[in-house]
């Protein structure tokens, strides 16, 4: 089945998500956004769809690259056309970034279980019906009854457990926040968390991501003390080395890489390396949900979890397929937001969360959202 037609829209919705200077997400006043929607249809009709920034797939990305590769090419193919694009991207990386890799072989997917009318997890694996969430906080921010003292993550931490979930991980302070970095502040918030929510609730710290090496000893020997589950990304991913020297030094699990660029190459490094205990990968981090898979796989055979960063519909199909993996992360979550808010794009999410804490894998064909098109086609202010 040739692929036919692919097409971007971009379109306005409301969101109370805003972001600082350095980029970090926090809650705002209501506001329009804009997102993408790729479109990539076949000639018997059938379409796959994925959702992302526009800026990651502008009209010269998808002219330039996207089109020239897949237009004429069966769309079964998708290891052929994600290994054409990513050759594209030499020379040209500050443009064709994985993360648009990702939300073309996304919409690939999504096509193959729209047409075969059955959920990505089950096609690309189809290990579990469920699974529990971890509530992933926003950073520290300086809003009174927010995210802004160690005690107001304490009640927070309550809030979540309250509302099921079985385990939390922090994000603390960062710039331009005035006090951050502060190891001792993000050990205080996660004490905080600690004594709020008992020794039975699973915890995870991923704070400031530039500390010294002494800084984050400290921190993760603390953390110990704390029964934490794991710690994230304390330092430059890029030095491998400090990690294998950290992971060495602490008990408490070293989760990473989480940010690092070079798809399922840099994972490969870090294990042979023992640069962490606990592998990571995101599949707009890596390009896309096969090269997750092949991240979790090697580390399967290294007898390593890996724990797959962030939420949404491609991460939690993924989570849905492997067997290494404990947790789904459900968040950004914050005091004055409500994360099971459905956007205006959307029907329904795609991650609902019972009292038990679970979130229970979709039964929609392909990737399973739940798509609002009337609410795209109205509010649409450019195609390409």
């Amino acid at each position: 089945m040739k692929i036919t037609q692919v097409n971007v829209e971009v379109f306005t919705y409301p969101t109370r998500r805003s972001v600082d200077a350095a980029g970090h997400a926090h809650p705002g006043e209501e506001s329009l956004a804009k997102m993408a929607m790729l479109r990539i249809a076949t000639e018997d009709g059938v379409e796959g769809y994925a959702f992302g920034a526009p800026e990651l797939i502008r009209p010269h990305i998808i002219d330039s690259f996207v089109r020239k590769v897949l237009i004429g090419q069966n769309v079964m193919d998708r290891e052929k056309i994600w290994q054409d694009l990513a050759h594209w991207q030499r020379g040209s990386a500050s443009q064709l970034t994985d993360r648009a890799l990702a939300l073309v072989e996304q919409a690939l997917w999504d096509w193959a279980g729209r047409k075969f009318k059955q959920p990505v997890h089950k096609l690309i694996g189809g290990y579990r019906d469920k699974v529990l969430a971890y509530g992933s906080t926003m950073c520290g921010d300086d809003l009174p009854g927010g995210l802004s003292t160690p005690e107001e993550y304490g009640r927070f931490a309550e809030q979540l457990v309250a509302r099921g979930y079985k385990a939390i991980k922090l994000h603390t302070w960062m710039p331009p926040i005035s006090f951050a970095p502060d190891p001792k502040m993000d050990v205080r918030a996660c004490a905080a968390v600690r004594e709020a929510v008992g020794p039975d609730i699973a915890l995870m710290l991923d704070g400031y991501h530039w500390y010294s090496r002494t800084d984050a000893l400290y921190i993760g020997r603390e953390l110990e003390k704390l029964n934490f589950a794991w710690f994230e990304e304390p330092m430059m991913e890029e030095s491998a080395e400090s990690y294998a020297w950290l992971a060495a030094n602490l008990d408490i699990p070293v989760l990473g890489p989480e940010s690092l660029g070079g798809k399922y190459m840099s994972r490969a490094s870090w294990v042979g390396q023992g640069a962490c205990d606990i592998l990571r990968a995101g599949v707009a981090g890596v390009g896309g949900i096969a090269p997750c898979l092949k991240v979790a796989h090697l580390a399967e055979s290294y007898g390593m979890h890996c724990e797959i960063h962030g939420n949404g519909a491609a991460n939690l199909a993924v989570v849905g397929a492997i067997k290494n993996c404990d947790w789904y992360e459900r968040g950004l979550l914050h005091p004055f937001l409500n994360y099971d808010d459905v956007p205006a794009y959307l029907n329904s999410i795609v991650d609902p969360m019972d009292s038990d804490g679970y979130v229970h894998l979709p039964d929609r064909p392909g990737l399973g959202e739940d798509i609002n098109f009337a609410y795209i086609e109205t509010n649409t202010v450019n195609r390409y």
